[in-house]
């Protein structure tokens, strides 16, 4: 008896298309929604460390303001006494502006410790992973920034510091900032990664009449990626573009990931590579150190994000469930989840004991290219190529406010140490700053009521002059950093 193949073909007209190209592909629809209302109703603890080192501070700065109170009264005392003998002398209207003033810095010092406990009022929670061992000097190092971190609010915005990159001839990929700043690295398409020493921007070099190559190259914050005198370190070992580029915590190590499919492990003092990490089969588009170092975590065009850690060369965790690229990578305040962004126009959080996907959002109408969680770790923020940013309540996984403003792809994003600003970083060659605490706040209502409640959220707009805004990072003085190449010279 003769078998029979039959194959029936379907044609349809127009131009063929591919997969990728198909937008019902990836958007999740009837079903598919209710699945993720299923994976959204699991318990996750978005809480902060239990005797971290925020915690100590605190401990130790409820002593400080109580003495600080006890001072304030024995001054509050004295103006009153002032003020009797001034109203005797008949000099009591520059007494009362003195008066006038000690409360308008009260009141904004009281509005500043307000929404500083906002990540110190956090729930606490016990971590999944064995965390590193911080050294002693590391610590004191620390502790000293937050002694001297700057209290940020809607009144007080922050000191930006922008680094731009010139001459790289549309070759960088992406930059990555150090956490104090003080190194500044660049990820190239001819394989190269570069960092920079910003003590040493502006510095003359043995030769002084290579820097007059170029007239911008002696001007502070100011990145030549094609200078002869090499102001900068190389580090040369992927065979493929570099895409993303990250500094440890501490700022002794730096991450790289390549089309090559590999990540590499560089050390910042002996300015070389160290490990090479091979595990996924097509490009890492990006790779990001946990907030205490040791461990990271990529994602790639291989659909999955893995977790990794620095004595290990093969991945501790594989999460799979993206339908496409997995884009970005953001790790949570407490080490204990990872969230990722896709092209598939969802963002999903990632159990990292378990390996297991416990929340999905879904909002987003094009692919992820950035995220950032809060301090506190109550909330997320992604951006995307449209140039939407979305805050998410990771507790239950819905939209707490869309922040409208950018006119291009959202690049990068940092939320300011005591959590009350989120700034974005844009291909529209701007940085915005936003008012978390208002735009969390705002109800449903209110939101109907005044239609344009977005554009009023967005605290300040700064244009560059023509460079794209590649990486934020704010430093734990509440410093803002940023980085972009210019694009053009008007």
């Amino acid at each position: 008896m003769d078998m029979k193949l039959i194959i029936q073909l379907t044609v349809s007209p127009g131009q063929p298309s591919s997969i990728s190209d198909d937008a019902e592909v990836f958007t999740l629809v009837g079903s598919d929604h209710d699945a993720a209302n299923l994976v959204n109703q699991k318990e996750i603890h978005w809480g902060l460390f239990e005797d971290s080192l925020g915690e100590r501070l605190e401990t130790a700065g409820g002593r400080t303001m109580d003495s600080d109170k006890a001072d304030g009264e024995v001054k509050d005392g004295e103006l009153e006494e002032n003020k009797k003998r001034s109203v005797d002398g008949g000099k009591g209207s520059s007494t009362q502006k003195k008066l006038k003033k000690d409360k308008v810095v009260a009141a904004t010092g009281k509005a500043s410790r307000s929404e500083s406990s906002i990540a110190t009022g956090a729930p606490r929670v016990k971590p999944e992973l064995t965390l590193p061992i911080i050294p002693a000097e590391v610590e004191h190092s620390i502790l000293e920034d937050l002694r001297n971190r700057v209290q940020l609010s809607s009144m007080t915005l922050p000191s930006i510091s922008f680094y731009t990159f010139i001459n790289t001839h549309n070759g960088l990929n992406c930059a990555s900032i150090s956490h104090g700043g003080s190194l500044v690295a660049g990820g190239f398409s001819d394989s190269s990664l570069k960092v920079w020493d910003t003590a040493k921007l502006g510095q003359q070099t043995g030769n002084s009449s290579l820097q007059g190559e170029n007239e911008l190259a002696p001007n502070d914050n100011i990145l030549n990626a094609n200078a002869k005198g090499r102001s900068y370190t190389l580090f040369r070992g992927h065979s493929g573009p570099v895409y993303s580029a990250t500094f440890s915590p501490f700022g002794d190590f730096l991450l790289s990931s390549s089309s090559d499919s590999t990540i590499r492990l560089w050390s910042t003092k002996l300015n070389s590579n160290l490990v090479c990490y091979k595990g996924h089969n097509y490009p890492v588009w990006d790779v990001q150190f946990s907030p205490l170092g040791h461990y990271f975590a990529s994602a790639s065009h291989d659909r999955t994000a893995r977790i990794w850690s620095m004595d290990r060369i093969q991945p501790l965790r594989i999460m799979a469930g993206h339908l496409s690229d997995v884009d970005c990578v953001q790790w949570h305040a407490n080490c204990n989840y990872v969230a990722t962004g896709s092209s598939d126009k969802t963002v999903r959080l990632w159990d990292i004991q378990s390996g297991e996907c416990v929340r999905i959002f879904i909002g987003h109408r094009s692919m992820i290219l950035s995220l950032a969680m809060s301090p506190d770790g109550r909330y997320m923020a992604s951006g995307d190529e449209d140039g939407k940013i979305m805050m998410w309540d990771l507790a239950s996984g819905r939209c707490v406010s869309p922040l409208v403003g950018h006119s291009s792809c959202v690049w990068s994003l940092s939320f300011s140490c005591e959590g009350s600003l989120l700034a974005s970083g844009s291909a529209d060659s701007t940085v915005k700053i936003w008012d978390v605490t208002r735009s969390s706040k705002v109800s449903k209502s209110e939101e109907h009521k005044n239609g344009n409640t977005n554009r009023l959220r967005s605290l300040k707009t700064l244009p560059t002059k023509s460079t794209p805004v590649y990486a934020l990072q704010f430093s734990r003085r509440n410093l803002l950093f940023a980085a972009g190449a210019l694009t053009k010279i008007a």
